[in-house]
């Protein structure tokens, strides 16, 4: 029963995905923004599940278990994140029509710096983007299905890789011949079908618990959104750096941001990215609750050797046959909901910034969108790779909370992105030469920090990088041009949005205070 519905999941999804398959005439909004016609309902759901993925519901459920509350920042804190997309950045974006985030770095910072910032999203995708969603599908799949798949081969390795090419090649063909518009319609499905089966890992758990009530009685420790400063993987001043690393994912990130690119209007777009930081709570309770109820059931040292199977132990033990089928659809779900996204935005990005950027200046819609679609096929093979090295490594070191070694290894990068994006959103009239300097000077300063603090937090050694390369260009930038008025920094698209956004932050400010 479970692989029968597993597999009428796939064919559901290929029917949806290909019903609207573009032609060869398409044009570059048509194919990259879903001709710039996307309602804020279509905005909301395909972002966040563009941001759910196997990471949320193994990675973060088995921190969970480990560290409690505190990891649920990563969710509700995303709030911040979507809050500035909405009414500092996309108006921005809107308002100078760009196709990618890189044409908005270019019309402020000039063809060097957006064509670099390009290139190292670029890179990104193609092999970290694409091969964490690809490996957390399938180190899942296994983990709940092992017995099923064995036909595949005894040896545990065989099988994630069959899985891997599997779920990369399924994903890649929908995208390739849909485009955004594909994604989109196919992301709705995948957040309902995510949801429900969140739904059903949160129900099951708190039952067999006991009640939320037996939260605070069993795993009142758990219980805090904020640990000690000196906290190795979770520190509350940590957050501070979370602060800044939301500004690249939800105001910079070309898969995440690319939706609010094409809504039809500011006040829709503004809406669907609010809407979406509801969303973000109802993803807290179904991916970080489920992992504190499990401590509680079986006590915190039972999976501390392998935290990351809190969550196929609660499918495996706690759901019967035909339930578990539907939350290995919603582990696909997630998976392919962020693939998808990854490779539309990899191949706008280098369709558009590189090769009409740069390579063929005179290219035709046409010829844009059929480079696009071969970027698809490149982006394929590279994340494959990438996939297959990353189950390896999660293979050998099984007991670490992987989650977080994932997040140090992208965070190398990102912090560069969050600079360059806030000095051309921020800065008035910043020199060129300068804004690249603080962009890469954030690689030498972060080999430099890890040789000198090993020991350091991920996400303080994140906000110290940030906080200098932002320096490296504002203080000479604002001396020379001081700032802008605070009010043309925010714009927004409708007076019930703004209260709406207004009453979101004050939720996010309560829940700090009660869970502190």
């Amino acid at each position: 029963m479970d692989i029968a519905i597993v597999g009428f999941y796939f064919a559901l999804v290929m029917i949806i995905a290909l019903r609207g398959r573009q032609d060869s005439n398409a044009t570059i909004d048509d194919y990259f923004l879903g001709s710039r016609n996307l309602k804020w309902y279509s905005i909301a759901f395909s972002t966040i599940a563009t941001n759910v993925h196997g990471y949320q519901f193994l990675g973060m459920m088995g921190s969970a278990y480990l560290f409690g509350l505190a990891q649920a920042n990563f969710e509700i804190n995303a709030i911040q994140g979507l809050w500035m997309a909405a009414f500092i950045f996309v108006p921005l974006y809107l308002k100078d029509k760009v196709v990618t985030i890189s044409q908005f770095i270019k019309n402020r910072l000039g063809k060097t710096v957006s064509l670099t910032y390009s290139i190292a999203n670029i890179g990104m995708f193609a092999f970290l983007g694409i091969g964490i969603a690809l490996m957390w599908g399938a180190y899942v799949a296994e983990l709940v299905f092992q017995d099923e798949l064995l036909f595949i081969s005894q040896d545990r390795f065989i099988r994630l890789v069959v899985l891997i090419v599997f779920l990369g090649v399924f994903s890649a063909i929908y995208t390739y011949f849909g485009g955004l518009a594909a994604v989109v319609r196919t992301d709705v499905l995948q957040f309902a079908i995510l949801t429900l089966g969140g739904i059903l890992i949160l129900w099951v758990s708190i039952k067999k618990l006991g009640g939320f009530g037996e939260l605070y009685e069993k795993t009142p420790e758990l219980m805090h959104l904020h640990l000690p400063a000196d906290h190795p993987q979770l520190p509350w001043i940590g957050m501070l750096g979370l602060f800044f690393l939301n500004i690249n994912y939800w105001c910079a990130n070309q898969a995440v941001v690319q939706r609010s690119l094409g809504a039809r209007s500011l006040k829709d777009a503004q809406t669907g990215l609010m809407l979406g930081g509801i969303m973000k709570y109802l993803m807290a309770l179904i991916v970080i609750i489920p992992g504190i109820a499990l401590a509680g059931i079986l006590g915190p040292e039972a999976l501390a050797k392998e935290p990351d199977q809190a969550f196929s132990y609660i499918v495996t033990h706690f759901l019967p046959s035909g339930l578990r089928g539907i939350l290995l659809c919603a582990i696909f779900a997630s998976l392919m909901s962020t693939i998808d996204s990854v490779f539309n935005s990899l191949a706008t990005l280098f369709s558009i910034d590189v090769y009409k950027g740069v390579l063929k200046k005179e290219a035709t819609d046409q010829e844009v969108v059929g480079v696009g679609r071969k970027t698809i096929l490149v982006g394929l093979f590279t994340g494959i790779a990438t996939a297959i090295y990353l189950i390896s490594y999660k293979i050998t070191n099984a007991e670490s909370a992987f989650t977080h070694a994932l997040n140090d290894m992208r965070y190398v990068f990102n912090t560069g992105f969050v600079v360059i994006i806030c000095v051309a959103a921020f800065l008035v009239f910043p020199k060129k030469k300068l804004a690249l300097l603080g962009f890469v000077s954030t690689l030498p300063i972060n080999v430099l920090s890890r040789w000198a603090y090993p020991e350091m937090n991920y996400l303080i050694r994140a906000l110290l990088i940030i906080v200098i390369g932002i320096l490296i260009v504002a203080i000479p930038t604002i001396y020379r041009n001081g700032w802008k008025p605070w009010r043309e920094y925010i714009e927004f698209g409708d007076q019930k949005v703004k209260w709406f956004g207004f009453g979101l932050l004050l939720s996010l400010a309560i829940c700090h205070f009660v869970f502190h």
